[in-house]
């Protein structure tokens, strides 16, 4: 039996000057996952009036709530700050701003959700502007492998541990049992963290039966100033005890 997903969704999106991306991923949403998605809190994280003007018109049919934000915040800080301001819907769902859809990801999400014993976030299937799969689950990051995967240019080994947060929806209580993303992460691994945080409350993450368009490009490889936040993002990573206390976990299984 379908899961009923009427209305049952909080969907948070950051802009960073995404500019058009962002009015496609609302059309997307007010097209294809109006029955499913309650509000939409869209967090300007710099001032963008030509999507500020236009994004009401593009999420026509779904509540949309837009955000000013006085001063750049980083990635997990924004998203909780949207969660914040939830009302009683169950589901909260983050989505990047370089996101397609082709049609309504959150039926099979929530089956999942409901269906699994023990999951508190379910994630789609993404595929890149070819059509290629890409961003699946992933293992734990470690120096080692870092270095290696730097010096060989082999490919990133496959895991279980962890999924991107470029399309994450969480159960709203456990995000809210969780404290929501380390706002410590400016930008890059506040999914890995959150992941293993979620599992070392007993809880698990769940791959759905559902497949979004992912446009979007490592950033990380090609500016400098992502380079440098995702270098502070994995040295926070590894300097904290989230990583430690999980391995213990798996090894104790």
């Amino acid at each position: 039996m379908a899961a009923d997903t009427t209305r049952a969704v909080l969907v948070s999106i950051v802009s960073h000057g995404h500019g058009d991306a962002v009015l496609d991923l609302l059309r997307d949403l007010a097209e294809h996952a109006a029955r499913s998605v309650a509000r939409v809190v869209l967090t300007l994280n710099i001032p963008e009036p030509a999507v500020e003007r236009a994004a009401v018109k593009a999420c026509s049919g779904i509540a949309l709530q837009i955000r000013r934000n006085p001063r750049p915040r980083g990635f997990g800080e924004n998203h909780n700050a949207a969660f914040a301001e939830s009302g009683d819907e169950g589901f909260f769902a983050v989505l990047n701003p370089d996101l397609r859809l082709h049609d309504d990801p959150f039926p099979a999400l929530l089956a999942a959700l409901r269906g699994t014993r023990g999951a508190a976030c379910a994630y789609p299937q993404q595929t890149d502007a070819s059509g290629q799969p890409c961003n699946p689950p992933r293992a734990l990051p470690t120096p080692g492998e870092l270095l290696a995967r730097y010096f060989t240019r082999r490919e990133r080994p496959p895991g279980d541990d962890w999924v991107n947060a470029a399309f994450l929806l969480f159960d709203a209580s456990v995000y809210a049992e969780l404290g929501g993303f380390d706002p410590g992460y400016w930008l890059y691994c506040e999914d890995v963290d959150i992941c293993l945080r979620l599992q070392l409350a007993g809880h698990c993450l769940v791959e759905a039966d559902a497949r979004v368009q992912h446009l979007g490009r490592r950033a990380s490889h090609v500016q400098l100033m992502h380079l440098y936040w995702h270098t502070l993002s994995l040295l926070r990573l590894w300097r904290s005890p989230v990583p430690q206390a999980y391995r213990r976990m798996r090894e104790a299984v």
